[in-house]
């Protein structure tokens, strides 16, 4: 029966394309937790010094599921009151956005925008000598 099950879910990654594992970059979602929330940010109350790493709820870029984040790719800073209100009030990133007057997108142009600079400083830091 498992490898039934085993061969039922490798036919469905095959037919769709589904990464078979999620992206996951530590140093990545470290970064975001160093850097302000988009709200407190774009002039909103600021709540809590606190900020942590919110996977998006419908990424930019990959794939989610049920009980499955979105790649770290797909993280946004938020203080502990947004991501809570978000998951609690909201449940919806476009609903949560569009509450405070920004686009429904936001939170998906940002955790790009977030990405590409990540991968810029990396780049910088590592200046392509092998030393």
């Amino acid at each position: 029966m498992m490898k039934i099950i085993n061969l039922l879910i490798l036919r469905k990654k095959h037919l769709f394309n589904l990464p078979s594992k999620r992206y996951k970059d530590e140093s990545h979602l470290k970064w975001i937790r160093t850097l302000p929330c988009l709200l407190c940010k774009a002039g909103y109350y600021s709540h809590s010094r606190e900020v942590q790493a919110h996977h998006l709820l419908k990424p930019y870029d990959g794939v989610r599921g049920m009980s499955l984040k979105a790649n770290d790719r797909n993280a946004i800073p938020l203080c502990l009151h947004h991501h809570a209100q978000l998951h609690t009030k909201f449940g919806d990133e476009y609903k949560f956005f569009a509450s405070y007057g920004l686009p429904e997108n936001f939170g998906q142009v940002w955790a790009k925008r977030l990405w590409e600079e990540k991968l810029l400083k990396d780049d910088i830091e590592d200046n392509g000598l092998p030393f």
